[in-house]
């Protein structure tokens, strides 16, 4: 193919400033990483005090260590499924994780697990100044409001910098701080690390079944942010690699450190994740345990920045739902700071109680995800498998319409199902007494949302793959990219996958595996 100028989609990265890029398509040019820095990322994302807080709630409901570590391990086994195949995604179709599922609730229907998503990630950044504060207000008396919004301007300047910072930040805190938790759990194993058991500790049905349900729900709540950050990978990376390098990094370290937590509420009688770990790891190496807890807070904060980044991408998602507007840098830094100060102010000025909130919103989060992750697993792996069309989703007027009903039904559905089951501490469905007060109320949406998306979304429409020059033009509208007018057209152009025509896009033959989508 000859070219009569060179062409481009977008500016080149600009990987030593803020990320240029938002909820646009990332090109060929621009896909960078390999697939096993993903498991060092997913594993960081878990490990500190907050999962050890996790681990806390088994014996304060009175469940012995040894049963509290068979629900977590069970639970989180079974919640990182979700989580990692949602992972796959994001090499395939180059987009954040949630605005590819206008793909099933159509353009403008997906701002209904938008609000959920929104919700999930503002509230976990609250909890985590709690918990922040909370601990460094005991270990070493600092103040919590000037705690509190220091941790949170260092999360929003790690959300303004974007995805390859995040990348380098968790990779940098992953090896700093894993020869310290390695030191703590050989000090836990050995006796070294103090403590004596914890009296009048067993076996509850109840409770077991809460710690799992927590423990799913704990990996399952990071279903719509894994495309964000496996976006830029090569669409040639192995799916299969990628699954299983992201669930083993998510799921190793959430069973170690909840298992951990589990210990130090049994053996310590620990209420606070932070001081338990500050305790034991002084036991074991004296000095250690400052080191440790602050590690483990600038992991924590890491996290925060992560959330709040995936925020961002969902709160400019909302916006073009019904208005298009510019997805400029500067606009996504001004959102950033905007969530990350509401956050912020949330959990230095507003909630107190940490462990109430934890129970209550950890359980909520995943009840509002389940069938979401239900309905998007099942169009991509058995209905679509994995075909879509990238300009497609960024149309407005969109084939895949703009309040796609199957998927919005098969959805609510699920949330429906889950109303006689639920658990929480303010309300207990009418059907939770009959089974013994277990929740069980994620996995009964998880089925029927799945199973009615199954029915319902066979018989939608197919919308044929997008041709490079749809996937301009789709660019152009988006103004995503926005050197849209630096397209060279070229001599040939791609009337239907595998078929050639006249007046092609000179980046096409490197974007047509792109914006199918089809996974390795």
């Amino acid at each position: 193919m000859t070219t009569r100028n060179s062409a481009t989609l977008s500016p080149p990265r600009r990987r030593a400033g803020p990320e240029v890029r938002s909820i646009d398509w990332i090109p060929a040019e621009e896909r960078h990483g390999k697939t096993r820095q993903q498991g060092p990322f997913w594993f960081l994302t878990n490990f500190h005090p907050m999962t050890a807080a996790l681990g806390l709630i088994g014996p304060g409901l009175g469940l012995s260590m040894g049963w509290t570590i068979l629900a977590a391990t069970a639970g989180v086994l079974f919640g990182t499924v979700f989580l990692a195949l949602h992972g796959s995604q994001g090499p395939a179709l180059g987009l954040p994780q949630m605005i590819q599922s206008r793909a099933q609730l159509g353009y403008r229907g997906v701002i209904v697990v938008l609000f959920a998503a929104l919700f999930i990630f503002i509230g976990y950044n609250v909890i985590d100044t709690i918990l922040i504060d909370a601990g460094s207000h005991t270990l070493f008396g600092w103040n919590k409001t000037a705690t509190g919004l220091s941790i949170g301007l260092l999360a929003v300047v790690l959300a303004v910098w974007g995805h390859d910072w995040l990348h380098r930040a968790f990779r940098v805190l992953f090896w700093l701080s894993l020869p310290l938790w390695l030191l703590l759990t050989y000090g836990m194993l050995t006796g070294h690390a103090g403590g004596h058991p914890v009296p009048a500790l067993g076996f509850h049905l109840t409770a077991f079944v809460a710690i799992f349900t927590i423990s799913a729900s704990y990996n399952i709540t990071y279903a719509p942010i894994v495309s964000d950050y496996t976006r830029y990978l090569a669409h040639s990376v192995s799916s299969r690699a990628l699954i299983l390098t992201v669930y083993l990094g998510a799921s190793i370290s959430a069973i170690w450190l909840i298992a951990l937590g589990a210990w130090l509420g049994a053996r310590f009688g620990a209420t606070d994740p932070f001081v338990g770990v500050h305790d034991a790891s002084n036991h074991v190496l004296g000095g250690s345990g400052a080191l440790l807890v602050i590690l483990g807070g600038l992991a924590l904060i890491a996290v925060m920045g992560l959330q709040t980044y995936s925020a961002t991408l969902t709160v400019l998602t909302a916006l073009n739902c019904f208005h298009p507007v510019r997805n400029t840098q500067w606009r996504r830094i001004y959102i950033t700071v905007l969530l990350g100060a509401l956050g912020t102010i949330i959990g230095v000025w507003v909630v107190h109680d940490v462990t109430a909130a934890i129970n209550n919103f950890v359980v909520i989060m995943l009840y509002l995800l389940a069938p979401w992750t239900a309905v998007n697993l099942v169009d991509y792996f058995l209905i679509r498998r994995g075909h879509y069309n990238v300009a497609e989703i960024l149309n407005p007027n969109s084939l895949y319409g703009r309040w796609a009903w199957r998927g919005l039904t098969a959805y609510g559905l699920g949330v429906a199902a889950e109303l006689p089951f639920m658990v929480l501490t303010f309300y207990q469905g009418p059907l939770v007494k009959s089974i013994g007060g277990i929740d069980i109320a994620f996995v009964v949406a998880i089925a029927v949302a799945g199973v009615a998306f199954f029915i319902l979304g066979r018989s939608q429409r197919a919308v044929p793959d997008a041709t490079g020059q749809q996937l301009s033009q789709a660019l152009s509208r988006h103004e995503v990219a926005q050197q849209a007018a630096n397209i060279a057209v070229i001599d040939t152009v791609i009337d239907r996958p595998g078929q050639i025509a006249p007046a092609r896009l000179a980046t096409t033959a490197a974007m047509e595996p792109l914006v199918t989508g089809e996974p390795s």
